[in-house]
C-alpha cells in the first residue's frame, strides 16, 4: 500500500520547531516531500528543502515558493503554521505590537497562500491547512491580541474554503488546545510558579493534560490528505475536549 501523500509536495511555514516541526515530520512519514519555510531554516530537522522565508516579506515568500517549484516541479499542500504568541488583556500591547502580530499570524497566511495558489490550482490533490487555536473559539484570560489573530485565521479559513473549493483546493484549519511546545515551555518558565502554572493549564483541558505536538500533526496530516477529500471548511479541534465539553469537577 502506498503512503497517503506519496508524490505530493508540501510547504510547512514555521516548520523548524514546535508544532511545525512535528507537522513536517509527519508529512514526510506519510510520503510527502516537505519544504520548510522558517526564519531559522538551519533548525529544520525534517525537511527535504529548508528555506529562509519571512512570512511578513512578500518578496521572501514569492522567492520561497519559486524555489519549491524549481526544486520539485509542483506544490500540492500548504500548511500555514508560522505564528507568534502574545500575552495580556486588550490594553497590554502597543499599536505596533498589534500590527506586528497580525502581520505574522494573519497577513502572513494570506501572503503565502497568494503565492501558492497558482501552483495549487494545477495539483490533483490540493489542500491548505491553517493553524488556528482554541483561542479562536473560547475566551482565554490574558490572550486578547493572540485570540484576535486566531479568530481572524478561523474566519479566513472559511472564506478561503468557499473561494477555492470549486478550483479543487480544499481549505481547513486545525485548532490546537494548549500544546506542549517550546513557546508554552517559555511561558511556564516565566511564571512565578512554573509547576503550578503547568498544573493549571493541564486542568483547564478536560482530558487533563497538554496536547502533544504529534497529536496536532496527525490531525493536519489527515486534513491535507486525499483521504479527506470531502472535508472542507472545517476547523478540527485538537484540545482534549476544551472547545465543546463542560465536565463536572472531578470528585476526590
Amino acid at each position: 500500500m502506498s503512503a497517503p501523500l506519496e508524490e505530493l509536495v508540501a510547504v510547512v511555514t514555521g516548520g523548524a520547531s514546535g508544532l511545525g516541526a512535528a507537522i513536517a515530520r509527519r508529512l514526510q512519514e506519510d510520503g510527502a516531500r516537505v519544504a520548510v519555510f522558517d526564519v531559522n531554516p538551519d533548525a529544520a530537522s525534517h525537511a527535504d528543502l529548508a528555506l529562509a522565508v519571512d512570512v511578513t516579506d512578500d518578496a521572501s515568500v514569492v522567492a520561497g515558493v519559486e524555489a519549491v517549484i524549481e526544486t520539485f516541479g509542483r506544490l500540492d499542500i500548504l500548511v500555514n503554521n508560522a505564528g507568534v504568541g502574545a500575552q495580556g488583556d486588550v490594553a497590554a500591547n502597543s499599536d505596533q505590537e498589534w500590527h506586528r502580530v497580525f502581520d505574522i499570524n494573519v497577513v502572513g497566511m494570506a501572503r503565502v497562500s497568494r503565492a501558492a495558489l497558482p501552483h495549487l490550482r494545477r495539483s490533483p490533490a490540493a489542500a491548505i491547512c491553517n493553524t488556528s487555536s482554541i483561542a479562536a473559539t473560547a475566551g482565554l484570560p490574558q490572550r486578547a491580541l493572540y485570540s484576535a489573530t486566531k479568530g481572524a485565521v478561523l474566519s479566513l479559513t472559511l472564506a478561503m474554503a468557499a473561494d477555492h473549493l470549486r478550483e479543487g483546493i480544499r481549505v481547513n484549519a486545525v485548532n490546537p488546545g494548549t500544546a506542549d511546545t517550546p513557546w508554552v515551555a517559555r511561558l511556564l518558565d516565566s511564571a512565578p510558579d512554573p509547576g503550578a502554572e503547568r498544573a493549571a493549564l493541564e486542568a483547564r483541558q478536560p482530558h487533563g493534560r497538554l496536547v502533544s505536538a504529534e497529536e496536532v500533526a496527525d490531525a493536519v496530516a489527515y486534513l491535507v490528505s486525499p483521504r479527506a477529500g470531502s472535508t472542507a471548511g472545517v476547523a478540527l479541534a485538537v484540545d482534549g475536549g476544551m472547545q465543546g465539553l463542560r465536565l463536572r469537577p472531578p470528585t476526590s
